[in-house]
Protein backbone atom coordinates (compact mmCIF):
# COMPACT_ATOMS: atom_id res chain seq x y z
CA UNK A 1 0.00 0.00 0.00
CA UNK A 2 1.13 3.17 -0.49
CA UNK A 3 1.27 5.68 2.20
CA UNK A 4 1.42 9.11 3.04
CA UNK A 5 2.49 9.99 6.53
CA UNK A 6 2.03 13.85 8.03
CA UNK A 7 4.01 14.82 10.65
CA UNK A 8 6.85 11.42 10.34
CA UNK A 9 9.38 12.74 12.62
CA UNK A 10 6.91 13.29 15.90
CA UNK A 11 7.12 11.21 18.51
CA UNK A 12 3.73 8.95 17.17
CA UNK A 13 4.72 9.98 13.91
CA UNK A 14 8.11 7.95 13.85
CA UNK A 15 6.37 4.70 15.40
CA UNK A 16 3.77 4.71 12.72
CA UNK A 17 6.34 5.20 10.26
CA UNK A 18 8.52 2.12 11.55
CA UNK A 19 5.05 0.27 11.46
CA UNK A 20 3.81 1.05 8.23
CA UNK A 21 7.47 0.10 6.85
CA UNK A 22 7.66 -2.90 9.24
CA UNK A 23 4.36 -4.40 7.37
CA UNK A 24 5.92 -4.05 3.81
CA UNK A 25 4.05 -0.44 2.94
CA UNK A 26 5.91 2.25 0.85
CA UNK A 27 5.93 5.62 2.77
CA UNK A 28 6.07 9.30 1.25
CA UNK A 29 6.96 11.07 4.82
CA UNK A 30 5.49 14.93 4.37
CA UNK A 31 7.24 16.78 7.24
CA UNK A 32 8.53 20.59 8.04
CA UNK A 33 12.57 19.27 7.84
CA UNK A 34 12.98 16.12 5.88
CA UNK A 35 16.18 16.04 7.33
CA UNK A 36 14.55 14.65 10.29
CA UNK A 37 13.34 11.13 8.68
CA UNK A 38 16.10 8.58 8.53
CA UNK A 39 16.80 7.28 5.00
CA UNK A 40 15.74 3.64 4.77
CA UNK A 41 14.16 1.63 2.36
CA UNK A 42 10.61 2.16 1.77
CA UNK A 43 10.36 5.56 2.70
CA UNK A 44 10.39 8.87 0.79
CA UNK A 45 10.64 11.89 2.79
CA UNK A 46 9.49 15.55 1.12
CA UNK A 47 8.33 18.83 2.52
CA UNK A 48 5.30 19.84 2.68
CA UNK A 49 2.75 22.62 4.19
CA UNK A 50 0.00 20.54 5.82
CA UNK A 51 -1.77 23.82 6.23
CA UNK A 52 -1.80 24.12 2.70
CA UNK A 53 -4.29 22.48 0.59
CA UNK A 54 -2.57 22.53 -2.76
CA UNK A 55 0.64 21.20 -1.36
CA UNK A 56 -1.09 17.99 0.48
CA UNK A 57 -3.05 17.76 -2.86
CA UNK A 58 0.53 17.31 -4.74
CA UNK A 59 1.80 15.64 -2.25
CA UNK A 60 -1.17 12.86 -1.72
CA UNK A 61 -2.06 12.35 -5.57
CA UNK A 62 -1.31 8.38 -6.53
CA UNK A 63 -1.53 7.30 -2.53
CA UNK A 64 -3.96 5.03 -1.23
CA UNK A 65 -3.89 6.42 2.70
CA UNK A 66 -3.08 9.39 3.94
CA UNK A 67 -2.09 9.45 7.83
CA UNK A 68 -1.90 12.79 10.23
CA UNK A 69 -0.06 12.72 12.98
CA UNK A 70 0.51 16.30 12.92
CA UNK A 71 0.75 18.42 16.05
CA UNK A 72 1.64 22.04 16.91
CA UNK A 73 5.55 22.41 17.62
CA UNK A 74 5.89 24.43 21.02
CA UNK A 75 5.86 27.76 18.67
CA UNK A 76 2.73 27.46 16.82
CA UNK A 77 -1.06 28.13 17.52
CA UNK A 78 -2.77 25.34 19.03
CA UNK A 79 -5.82 26.14 15.97
CA UNK A 80 -3.40 25.11 13.50
CA UNK A 81 -5.23 21.30 14.66
CA UNK A 82 -8.32 22.68 12.83
CA UNK A 83 -6.90 24.30 10.04
CA UNK A 84 -4.47 21.45 9.56
CA UNK A 85 -8.28 19.22 9.07
CA UNK A 86 -9.36 21.86 6.82
CA UNK A 87 -6.53 21.59 4.50
CA UNK A 88 -6.51 17.94 4.70
CA UNK A 89 -10.14 17.37 3.80
CA UNK A 90 -9.95 20.44 0.61
CA UNK A 91 -6.46 18.78 -0.43
CA UNK A 92 -7.54 15.23 -0.11
CA UNK A 93 -10.13 15.50 -2.56
CA UNK A 94 -8.42 17.55 -5.08
CA UNK A 95 -5.78 14.72 -4.92
CA UNK A 96 -8.81 12.26 -5.21
CA UNK A 97 -7.32 9.84 -2.43
CA UNK A 98 -10.55 9.02 -0.08
CA UNK A 99 -9.05 7.77 2.89
CA UNK A 100 -7.48 9.37 5.69
CA UNK A 101 -6.68 8.45 9.39
CA UNK A 102 -6.22 11.50 11.96
CA UNK A 103 -3.77 11.13 15.05
CA UNK A 104 -6.16 12.77 17.34
CA UNK A 105 -6.05 13.91 20.62
CA UNK A 106 -7.95 12.78 23.92
CA UNK A 107 -10.03 15.46 25.64
CA UNK A 108 -12.92 14.64 23.89
CA UNK A 109 -13.54 11.46 25.18
CA UNK A 110 -16.53 11.08 27.57
CA UNK A 111 -15.47 10.09 31.35
CA UNK A 112 -19.24 10.48 31.45
CA UNK A 113 -22.58 10.92 29.85
CA UNK A 114 -21.81 14.12 28.59
CA UNK A 115 -18.67 15.19 30.16
CA UNK A 116 -15.75 15.16 28.07
CA UNK A 117 -12.08 14.87 29.33
CA UNK A 118 -11.07 18.65 28.95
CA UNK A 119 -14.15 19.59 30.59
CA UNK A 120 -13.38 17.93 33.99
CA UNK A 121 -12.10 20.44 37.14
CA UNK A 122 -8.73 18.33 37.40
CA UNK A 123 -7.77 19.15 33.39
CA UNK A 124 -4.92 20.32 33.57
CA UNK A 125 -4.59 23.76 32.12
CA UNK A 126 -1.24 24.04 30.15
CA UNK A 127 -3.21 21.38 28.03
CA UNK A 128 -6.47 22.82 27.68
CA UNK A 129 -5.95 24.60 24.43
CA UNK A 130 -4.24 21.89 22.33
CA UNK A 131 -7.35 19.58 23.77
CA UNK A 132 -9.94 22.28 22.54
CA UNK A 133 -8.18 22.48 19.15
CA UNK A 134 -8.70 18.74 18.63
CA UNK A 135 -11.94 18.71 19.39
CA UNK A 136 -12.81 20.86 16.88
CA UNK A 137 -10.59 19.60 14.37
CA UNK A 138 -12.85 15.70 14.91
CA UNK A 139 -16.02 18.28 14.67
CA UNK A 140 -15.00 19.49 11.56
CA UNK A 141 -13.97 15.92 10.18
CA UNK A 142 -17.65 15.38 11.59
CA UNK A 143 -19.05 17.49 9.55
CA UNK A 144 -17.46 18.87 6.47
CA UNK A 145 -15.60 15.84 5.05
CA UNK A 146 -18.56 14.66 3.41
CA UNK A 147 -17.78 11.73 1.10
CA UNK A 148 -14.38 11.39 2.59
CA UNK A 149 -13.52 8.12 4.87
CA UNK A 150 -12.32 9.35 7.42
CA UNK A 151 -11.19 7.67 10.74
CA UNK A 152 -9.66 9.82 13.64
CA UNK A 153 -8.23 7.89 16.74
CA UNK A 154 -7.91 9.32 19.94
CA UNK A 155 -5.50 8.23 22.39
CA UNK A 156 -5.76 7.61 26.11
CA UNK A 157 -5.16 10.05 28.58
CA UNK A 158 -1.27 8.99 28.49
CA UNK A 159 0.48 7.92 25.50
CA UNK A 160 4.77 8.13 25.37
CA UNK A 161 6.93 5.57 24.03
CA UNK A 162 7.09 2.25 25.37
CA UNK A 163 7.03 -1.22 24.64
CA UNK A 164 5.37 -3.05 21.62
CA UNK A 165 3.17 -5.60 22.87
CA UNK A 166 0.35 -5.83 20.53
CA UNK A 167 -2.28 -5.91 23.10
CA UNK A 168 -4.50 -3.68 24.18
CA UNK A 169 -8.15 -2.94 24.47
CA UNK A 170 -10.75 -0.86 21.05
CA UNK A 171 -13.20 1.65 22.28
CA UNK A 172 -15.38 4.16 20.92
CA UNK A 173 -16.32 7.84 22.42
CA UNK A 174 -15.35 6.65 25.79
CA UNK A 175 -12.24 7.01 27.63
CA UNK A 176 -10.79 3.37 28.51
CA UNK A 177 -9.43 2.72 31.82
CA UNK A 178 -7.69 -0.29 33.27
CA UNK A 179 -8.17 -2.32 36.60
CA UNK A 180 -6.39 0.59 38.22
CA UNK A 181 -8.02 3.60 36.74
CA UNK A 182 -5.28 4.45 34.55
CA UNK A 183 -5.76 4.97 31.00
CA UNK A 184 -2.44 4.69 29.25
CA UNK A 185 -0.97 3.25 25.99
CA UNK A 186 2.80 3.24 24.38
CA UNK A 187 3.19 4.91 21.29
CA UNK A 188 4.29 1.51 19.42
CA UNK A 189 1.19 0.13 20.62
CA UNK A 190 -1.12 3.00 19.46
CA UNK A 191 0.96 2.81 16.19
CA UNK A 192 -0.10 -0.93 15.70
CA UNK A 193 -4.01 -0.24 16.10
CA UNK A 194 -3.61 2.60 13.65
CA UNK A 195 -2.06 0.90 10.76
CA UNK A 196 -4.45 -1.94 11.48
CA UNK A 197 -7.14 0.44 10.47
CA UNK A 198 -5.09 1.29 7.29
CA UNK A 199 -4.96 -2.00 6.64
CA UNK A 200 -8.50 -3.53 7.37
CA UNK A 201 -10.61 -0.63 8.00
CA UNK A 202 -13.07 -0.96 10.43
CA UNK A 203 -14.18 2.89 11.81
CA UNK A 204 -14.99 5.19 8.33
CA UNK A 205 -15.80 8.14 9.12
CA UNK A 206 -15.71 7.40 12.67
CA UNK A 207 -14.10 8.03 15.73
CA UNK A 208 -12.09 5.51 17.61
CA UNK A 209 -9.54 4.92 21.08
CA UNK A 210 -7.31 1.97 22.15
CA UNK A 211 -5.68 1.91 25.55
CA UNK A 212 -4.81 -1.26 27.84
Amino acid sequence: MKVLLIGASGTIGQRILAEALGRGHTVTAVTRDPSKVPARAGVTAVKGDVLDAGSLASAARGHDVVISAFGPSGGQDASKVVDAARAQIAGLKTAGVKRLVVVGGAGSLEVAPGVQVVDAPEFPAAWKGIALAHRDALGVYRKEAGDLEWTYISPPALIEPGERTGTFRVGGDQLLVDANGQSRISAEDYAIALVDEVETPKHARKRFTVAY
